[in-house]
This record gives structure tokens, sequence and C-alpha cells, in this order.
């Protein structure tokens, strides 16, 4: 069912095409006594009279749940969308679809937000043989506006531009629901499921730094949907399955022959791994050996199992370190997870007359990919596609997943398309209905901008990085002398905050589809974009009103009785800017950047440094210390500042401190 507001709109519009063509009739009938008005306009007037009431009614309904009264926070981009988008139908009804084109404005100048349709609309009216000026549009537009709480004026500039005002009054009111009810998410139309693949290392191989990427971005993707109010299940498909369990088993049982009564002493699995990969290359015995191994735990012997699950709870041990330091949580699903199905899948693509063969390989071709998946190997073996293919159909109809991400580095990205095609093909989703996405990665690369690596060239282990991190920031902490006013465990706090926050930061403050430098030196940096200067700057925020004397519970109760004042032209900015945050949200919901969100808590960090250098929050004596007074509005737009960025903090996995 439509929505009744546009429905009712747009039969309006009809009937009032209708009455003023019956209306222009009757002016040029020539005989008195057809001048009365005919029965069919009658007819019209009294529904059109009796939808315009419905119409009012529906609308102060929908007024009324965009109130500020909501505990929701608006999206005043989107809002203002509604309003334009009806103004642009009434003024073009002629018009499929017309663009709609509704931005924050860069200069303050020429407004909070401007409207920039009326030119691209008269570009679709010049192709349908229609000259008109963009400006008599953006004019038709501006008297079409509907009656809204939000818009103080607007203003046409140049050939067409609609720069509007807001209602500060109305944004007052924004800030103060804000303060009252916390940063809470938009309303949601539905809870739909998301599922979101990410970090995925495998067993038996320590994580590296190519794994911090996939962990730290799924991470955050993670918590914005759960926000937001989603139904979010975190997987690692971990490779927990494969011919090299069968060297490792055999290898295994080598080295500690008692492992089936004693649980072995494997301290350094990369080592062990090394050692095993060894032999399989030289040994052909032990290359044999190892194969036969794989069969056996295939065929899920008791004595191989219990082997494998010994090898992977090392690693899992291991991967869980990792996963404490950055604040990770994830559900293991590894490759083993999707065995029994892969055979169903195969079974139901043969069924469908879809495989091929090609050289003892079964393959399958997907329309407009020239690469074909390979299914099933000439040894009878599962691959990678295989995998892949099973684990899409799981979380489709498994799981009833309505999203389904993919944190993965861009290298995988032919094959992940490959897949998702086929999923098409197969007609397991349709791309309308089901969201299946590649958020795809760079890779990161040393301060030489070549592949990031030890001095002797091997790769760098994730656990070694994170340690670097702690050392480093500890040093800087201890360089700024805050060891000399933090007590130990403060200071250790936020040693921790800062290391791991910093190294989260500058992954996720890069637009992930580029590669991006890893540089602690830049990333410590508490000058610019960086964790150090955003924690810093919210430490700073924070301790205002401690520094006032205000308590929390003065702070609640202000916030209920207090109006925001925005009279300073830096109060309106930093009220506008802590309020575009539901904005910034919803473009990372769609293209899954980031970066976006760092940028924005930057930018809301310098916004207020200027409102706080430029207006007083409280005063002092100069010569005694003491608090004279405290502009109570002031603070609260301190509160709201810290509150928003608080729950970016969190959107990102940054733990802040209270103290610095």
């Amino acid at each position: 069912m439509g929505d009744p507001v546009t429905e009712y709109s747009a039969r309006l519009q009809q009937q009032e095409r209708e009455i003023r063509s019956l209306s222009a009739e009757i002016e040029i009938l020539k005989n008195p006594q057809n001048l009365n008005p005919s029965q069919r306009l009658d007819e019209l007037r009294e529904e059109n009279a009796k939808l315009k009431y419905r119409l009012n009614i529906l609308k102060r309904s929908l007024q009324e749940d965009k109130s500020p009264d909501n505990k929701s926070m608006m999206n005043i981009n989107q809002r203002l969308q509604q309003i334009f988008s009806e103004a642009i139908q009434a003024s073009c009804p002629e018009l499929d679809n017309p663009p709609l084109a509704v931005t924050p404005n860069q200069q303050a100048k020429f407004g909070d937000y401007q409207c920039n349709s009326a030119m691209a609309m008269a570009q679709m009216l010049k192709a349908k043989g229609m000259k008109v000026n963009p400006r008599e549009i953006a004019e038709k537009i501006v008297q079409n506006l509907p009656d809204n709480e939000l818009i103080q004026k607007t203003e046409i500039a140049g050939p067409g531009f609609i720069n509007v005002h807001l209602k500060r009054t109305f944004v007052s009111k924004l800030l103060s629901n804000l303060l009252v009810n916390g940063v809470q998410p938009p309303p949601l139309e539905s809870r739909k499921k998301v599922v979101v693949d990410f970090s995925s290392p495998n067993i038996a191989k320590e994580m590296h730094v190519g794994h911090l990427r996939s962990t730290i971005i799924g991470e955050s993707i993670c918590r914005l949907f759960e926000f937001l109010g989603y139904d979010v299940l975190r997987l690692n498909h971990v490779g927990d399955w494969g011919t090299q369990f069968g060297m490792l088993i055999a290898h295994l049982q080598d080295k500690f022959p008692d492992y089936l009564a004693v649980s072995p002493p494997i301290s350094d699995l990369q080592a062990f791994y090394k050692e095993s990969k060894k032999r399989f290359d030289d040994d052909e015995d032990f290359k044999k050996r190892a194969y036969q191994c794989v069969v056996r735990l295939q065929s899920r012997e008791p004595d191989f199992i219990k082997a494998w699950n010994l090898i992977c709870d090392v690693s899992r041990r291991e991967f869980q370190k990792i996963y404490d330091c950055l604040d990770v949580t994830i559900v293991e699903r590894g490759e083993s997870f999707y065995q029994e199905m892969m055979t169903d899948v195969v079974k139901e693509i043969e069924g469908r007359g879809l495989v091929e063969m090609d050289e003892g390989r079964k393959i399958v071709f997907v329309p407009g990919h020239s690469i074909p998946l390979t299914v099933v190997k000439s040894d009878g073996g599962y691959t990678y596609d295989t995998s892949d293919l099973a684990a899409l159909r799981q979380r489709i109809f498994d799981e009833k997943a309505d999203i389904i991400i993919y944190v993965v580095d861009s290298g995988q990205g032919t094959h992940l398309q490959l897949v998702y095609a086929a999923g098409r093909m197969f007609g397991w989703y349709d791309p309308q209905v089901t969201r299946v996405e590649h958020a795809g990665f760079g890779v990161v690369l040393g301060e030489d901008k070549k592949k990031f690596k030890t001095r002797s060239g091997d790769t760098v282990r994730l656990i070694d990085l994170l340690d670097e991190g702690l050392k480093r920031s500890m040093d800087k902490l201890k360089e700024k002398e805050r060891d000399k006013v933090l007590t130990p465990e403060e200071l250790v706090a936020a040693q921790r905050s800062v290391a791991f926050g910093c190294i989260k930061y500058a992954d996720l403050s890069h637009n992930r589809i580029n590669d991006y430098v890893f540089s602690f030196d830049k990333m410590l940096d508490d000058r610019g974009n960086t964790a150090a200067y955003l924690l810093y700057a919210f430490t700073r925020i924070r301790s205002i009103a401690r520094l006032a004397n205000i308590d929390e519970a003065t702070l609640r109760k202000a916030a209920e009785t207090t109006e925001v004042l925005l009279d300073h032209e830096k109060e309106w900015k930093l009220g506008k800017c802590i309020l575009r945050f539901p904005e910034i949200l919803q473009k990372i919901l769609d293209d899954l950047l980031l970066h976006t969100l760092c940028d924005y808590l930057y930018e809301l960090a310098t916004t207020f440094t200027e409102f706080y250098d430029s207006c007083y929050c409280v005063e002092k004596d100069r010569q005694t210390g003491e608090v004279i007074k405290v502009n109570m509005w002031r603070m609260l737009l301190c509160e709201a500042t810290a509150a928003v960025m608080a729950k970016g903090f969190d959107i990102l996995g940054i733990n802040p401190v209270q103290k610095m």
C-alpha cells in the first residue's frame, strides 16, 4: 500500500487540473444560460474539499510524528527532502521521478541547506520540448512548499539555487530533545537481518597486518547497523578445513604421539605450521601420509577430529587475544560448517542442468563472466567457490538475511562478484529485495609506500603491531607528562585508549577503497584529523562541567528546563553541526564508507573549538579563579557535542577515557 499523503496529494492535483479545465470551459461559454457551473464541477469541488480535509489531518499526524517530542534524532536533510519532494511534484507534475538534490550549504551566508533541483528539472523539461527558465521553476517550488516546522525562509540565488534558512527555535528544540533522551537513532521502518562476514583468518596461521583492515572495518560496520536498530550477525569465516590440515595432523602425530591423552604444548603455531609445510614439500612419504590424514579427517574419524580440534583451539586462543585488544565480538563459522551444504549446492545446480565438465572438473558459467566457477575439483574435492556459494545460500535461506556484507580485500572483488552473480542466476535472491555487497578495501603500506613488511621482509604479525602501539602511546603520554597527573590505573587506561584508538582511527579515517600508509608517528600526532587529537578534545570537553563544579544531575535538570540559545554565529554553527549526525550515519549506511564519520567527528571537534574560543561557557574571577557565572545553555551545547562524539567513537570502536 502506498503512502496515503502522496496518494491524496496526487488525487488532489488531478482534480484541481480538472477543475481548472472545467472552469475555463465555463468562462468561454457565450450563452448566458450556460454560465451555471456544471454538476460535474460541483461534485469535483465537494470531493476536493473532503480530500483536502483528510490530507490536512494526515499531514498534522505526520508532523506530530516528526516533532522534536519524539525521542529519536531527526535527520534534517531527509526531512527537507520530504518537504521539497512534495513541492517539486506539485510544481512539475508532468515530470516522472524529478531530481531531488538537497545538501548542507558550504557557506553560512547563503543559508543552512540548498536545493539544487531546478536546473536539472529545466533540462528534463527541455528534453520534452518545453523551454523553461530554471529560476522560474525554483520560484514555483518555493511557492509550493508545504507548511512545515523546519524552514524559516528561502531565497533564490543565481540560476535557480534555493537557499534554505532553518528555524532557530526548532533547531534548539531538537538539541534539547537530544540532551533529554540521549543520542537515539532515527526511526527504523523495519528491523532487518544483517550478516557481516569479516576478519576471516586461517587456522594455524597467525593474524597479520592484512587481517587488520577487515577486522576493524567489519566491527565498525556491525556497530553502525546495531546502533540503527538492525539485527546483526557477525561472522568469522575462518579457513579451518582443507588439505593443509592433513600435514598439520601428520606432524602432530609425529611430534606429540600422546596428543590424544595429553594436550600438546603448541605455543608457536606459526613455527609448527612452517615445520609441517617444510616436511610436506621435502618428504614424499610424509606427503602421502598427510593426504591420508585429510581423507580420514573428511571421513570424520574421531581421533582425527580431535587432532583437528586441538589445532583449531590453539589458533582460536591466539585470535581471541587480538579480538580482546581491539574490542571485537565475532561468531566463528568456518569453512567446515558448510561441508555438508556444499554437497547440497552441487546437487541443486546439477539438477538444473547448469554444470559442465571440464577435464574432470565440474564448472558453472555465469552469463556476463568469462571465468567459470569450479564447484568440484577433478579429485572430487570442493573449492573456495563451492564453500562461498554454500555460505551465500545458507545466509539467504537459513539466516533469512536482508543484507549480507562481505568485508574482504579488494583483490577478492572479481571472485565475489562471480559468486553473487551465480546466486542471482540460481534464483537465490533478488538484488532489489536482498542487498548483497562487497565492502572491499586496499592494502596497508609501509612508510616507503610498499606493502607493509618487517625489515627482514616477513609479514608484520598483528600482535607485534599492537604491542608496538602500546609502547609508543605510553612514550607519548610520558612526553606530555601525563604520568605525573594520572594514577597508574588511569595511565594504563589512557595508554590502551590511545594505542588501539589510534590504530583503528588511522585505518577508518582513510577511504577503505584506497591503500593507506601505516605510520605510528602520524597516528599518534595530537594535531590534525587523528584519534589522538579527537580523544584529547573529547576529554577537554568532558572536563568543562567538572571544572565549573556542575554535576550530572544539574546538567540533566538544565536540559529539561533551559532553552539552548543559538544567537551567536558560533553557537548556531555548532548546533547545526551536532544535528547532522543522523545524516552522516545514513550516508554510511548507503555506501559503507566509514571515513565519512571520521571526517564529521573532526569537523565537530574543530567547530566546537571555534565556539569555545568565541563564547564564554564559564566565567571566572581572574584573581581568585572562582566561578562567577555559568552560561548554562552553552554548557548544554558542550554536553550535546560530547554525547555525539561519544556515540561516534562507539561506532568506530574507540574507547575514550575520562582523563588523559
